[in-house]
């Protein structure tokens, strides 16, 4: 049984795509995509690989998409400390380490926690025990009312933004646990903001800010920023993500630096 051709609409269709529109994105007939989704004509394997990269497939899902055409996969995946993946998790740890004195993590696709620098780990010390127990889930432990989301000043806010990116991430991968986790941190409480004030109406039109709560009273604010692996041909590095956090005004800057100091 050919699976390819349902498989590659889904994908299609959730691209937004008609098939005219992937036929000339990949230069091929919109006939033969055609006979291709119906499952009357077998894709080759470089026909699969095109078909995926106009689509903007993730590799996993392409490995999917490989095996459902009868074809072998195409991209690796290895554990994290596979003697493979040294060179690259060693760059991870750097740019972690070198972040500092601002805080920095990396997450897996599923937001596992993989890695953070001593900032970050001092920041997220204090949540409810069962949180903080590997595997570690960092938007779990961010907006759960066991974890940092007391601390979180714009947890509306926050959560919202949080909620925005999940949906994007959901769809674009078409993970059901992806779903799952959005749909677990909806029904936590959402913060009573007040009402934001004309300059921070303003910021958020440029970037969501994090204001965190530190003990003895004060607040941090930060702007966080993505960074992937975006020549990543393994499955495992294609899905890691540095989840890196600047300073959003010069408090908050003296601040860390003297957290790192002492």
């Amino acid at each position: 049984m050919n699976d390819f051709g349902p498989l590659l609409r889904e994908w299609r269709q959730r691209r937004r795509l008609s098939q005219l529109g992937l036929a000339l994105e990949a230069d091929i007939s919109q006939r033969h995509l055609s006979f291709v989704e119906s499952g009357r004509a077998r894709p080759s394997r470089e026909m699969v690989l095109r078909l995926a990269e106009r689509l903007s497939v993730p590799l996993r899902a392409r490995n999917a998409l490989l095996v459902a055409a009868g074809h072998a996969p195409e991209y690796g995946e290895r554990s994290m400390d596979d003697p493979a993946l040294g060179a690259a998790m060693a760059a991870v740890h750097g740019i972690l380490a070198g972040h500092e004195p601002f805080p920095a993590l990396a997450v897996d696709r599923h937001w596992t926690l993989l890695a953070a620098n001593r900032i970050a780990a001092r920041l997220m010390e204090g949540v409810a025990p069962a949180l903080a127990a590997p595997p570690v889930n960092v938007l779990r432990l961010s907006l759960h009312p066991e974890g940092l989301a007391p601390r979180i000043a714009n947890l509306r806010a926050w959560k919202t933004h949080v909620l925005d990116r999940l949906r994007r991430d959901a769809e674009a991968w078409a993970d059901p646990t992806l779903l799952a986790l959005m749909e677990e941190v909806a029904r936590y409480p959402a913060g009573l903001d007040p009402p934001p004030t004309r300059a921070e109406r303003e910021r958020a039109l440029i970037a969501v800010p994090l204001r965190l709560r530190v003990p003895g009273g004060g607040e941090l604010a930060f702007i966080g920023t993505t960074t992937v692996f975006g020549t990543a041909t393994e499955v495992t590095l294609a899905e890691l993500t540095l989840e890196t956090f600047f300073p959003a005004d010069g408090e908050t800057a003296a601040a860390l630096r003297a957290m790192a100091a002492a």
